[in-house]
């Protein structure tokens, strides 16, 4: 038995030699920390993505956010497509992050403190099935964390409401067009007016407002 190992071993190995990154991430269990990985990328869908955006790249760790769509099967998707609800794409966020400095755990823990899971035709003001919320993931690792983040937060009863968040494998994400990247920042006048019209904010102090709940280790 010790002789067949070793050879498995071996033969993984030689596998990541030749085969490159996916071999490295079948021995290092998905897990970007223990496969020595800089960057590890989370892919979100929580409503309108500017807001997303704008709360993700608050977290220390977290290197960058992209806005863009995802869920799809349309290629090159644009704004006015997927926004008309003419596309099976969501919008959605990318987010690059430090995994030695913030787990994926933590970025759901972020991310469900920063929308309504419980409402399946959309998000606050923006209603449609391209507003509804996603947690994409692109390996078992992501796939296992995000399912024992959403048991946690149905165990909190936070939520008197099922929690509809869907977790679903990410096929492609295609970014969003120039002029929606980092929006808060460069218009943020009027990104403000509609975060608070919305009824983003309000709804969020209302839900978390004294509550100390953890969803992540």
């Amino acid at each position: 038995m010790k002789h067949l190992f070793g050879i498995g071993v071996i033969g993984i190995f030689v596998s990541a030699l030749l085969f490159g990154p996916a071999a490295w991430a079948q021995l290092a269990g998905d897990d970007p920390v223990a496969g020595g990985a800089d960057s590890a990328t989370a892919t979100l869908a929580g409503g309108c993505f500017w807001c997303v955006e704008a709360d993700l790249e608050k977290v220390d760790g977290v290197q960058e956010v992209i806005s863009g769509y995802a869920g799809g099967t349309e290629v090159n998707p644009t704004y006015k497509q997927v926004s008309a609800g003419r596309t099976s794409h969501v919008e959605a966020v990318q987010a690059i992050y430090d995994p030695s400095r913030v787990t994926f755990s933590q970025l759901l823990e972020v991310f469900w403190k920063n929308i309504d899971p419980t409402d399946a035709g959309g998000q606050f003001v923006d209603r449609g099935p391209h507003y509804r919320t996603v947690i994409f993931y692109e390996n078992q690792m992501q796939r296992k964390l995000a399912e024992e983040s959403k048991k946690r937060l149905e165990e909190s009863g936070v939520f008197d409401r099922p929690i509809v968040t869907e977790i679903r494998e990410l096929n492609r994400f295609y970014k969003a067009e120039d002029y929606h990247q980092d929006y808060y920042k460069r218009n943020a006048f009027r990104y403000r007016y509609y975060r608070w019209n919305s009824g983003r904010d309000q709804f969020l102090e209302k839900v978390w407002k004294g509550r100390q709940v953890k969803l992540a280790d």
